[in-house]
């Protein structure tokens, strides 16, 4: 006979609005795509035919992360999960962060072949193109922002409140605009001043942005995924809470890490004469210790 839990393990309510928002941006992305690599090819532009191209990675990214809501969501009671499905989203970004990976690899082979084979520009049709491949790249940017995940939290010097699978398509968008941005300005110099060359430098410069981005959301992912937060200033809070409840007991095993967007759990075991309760009662002033596992020997 399987036994109720007295309490539920989903300790991240999810993020609805972020959810509803990058499903409306995968769909303009991916029509925004198949502009962009149409124009790219047909006006011989390899910034812009770069730029659509590591975006359709970006929609299907986008996709993933919607997706990853949604599992999250559908799953959020399952009892499979000993800690939540918050997890599902930061697997999400993380995966996608992997297709940003790849998404500067074809931007570095792509315009790596332009400059050797230089072709034809018609800029004024590219530019054209490229313009309004920014335009949705920032109204994107705009509804994947950070402002509708804010709380008012204690922070603790630390910044781990943010929503990881929003930031994942926040960055691909980002980069989406970066790119373009950097479209628009080799069309422009290779228009004005004859330098066909800046169209595939550029390319290769949104490249190596891409890749710096990616890099970055690749390692706060995976700490979270491995559950490396023993290095986090929480834990240097919770070994501060115990001295001052009783400087003469001695923590013999300390485990933390995040089940939530700024949520940890803990589990402690101490050699004293504290109590469990005791224990759990000073760590609960820190509010970002939702689940708290206290052993006294």
């Amino acid at each position: 006979m399987q036994s109720k839990l007295i309490h539920s393990h989903q300790f991240d309510v999810g993020n609805p609005v972020a959810e509803r928002n990058t499903r409306i941006a995968v769909l303009l992305t991916f029509v925004m795509m198949i502009a962009e690599i149409i124009g790219g090819y047909y006006f011989g532009s390899m910034a812009l035919l770069a730029d659509g191209w590591h975006m359709s990675t970006h929609a299907l990214a986008l996709g993933l992360s919607a997706a990853a809501y949604a599992m999250a969501r559908k799953y959020a009671q399952d009892g499979r999960f000993a800690f939540g499905t918050w997890k599902i989203e930061v697997l999400g970004g993380y995966t996608s962060a992997i297709f940003l990976v790849l998404v500067a690899g074809l931007m570095f082979y792509q315009s790596a072949e332009r400059l050797i084979s230089p072709i034809q520009i018609h800029y004024d049709e590219a530019i054209a193109v490229a313009v309004v491949g920014l335009v949705v790249n920032l109204v994107c940017a705009w509804l994947l922002g950070d402002h509708h995940d804010h709380h008012h939290h204690h922070h603790h010097g630390h910044d781990h409140h943010h929503d990881l699978n929003l930031r994942s398509a926040y960055i691909h968008v980002l980069t989406d605009a970066a790119t373009s941005v950097l479209a628009i300005v080799a069309l422009f110099g290779g228009k004005l001043l004859g330098a066909s060359w800046l169209d595939p430098v550029m390319g290769i410069v949104g490249g190596v942005l891409v890749s710096a981005w990616a890099v970055k959301l690749i390692r706060e992912s995976a700490k979270v995924l491995l559950d490396a937060h023993m290095d986090d200033p929480v834990v240097e809070e919770i070994k501060e809470a115990i001295e001052l409840l009783d400087p003469k007991s001695r923590i013999v095993d300390l485990h933390v890490w995040r089940v939530g967007k700024g949520k940890y759990s803990v589990i402690v075991a101490i050699e004293g004469s504290l109590t469990p309760q005791g224990v759990r009662d000073a760590l609960s002033i820190h509010e970002e210790l939702v689940h708290i596992t206290a052993e006294i020997n």
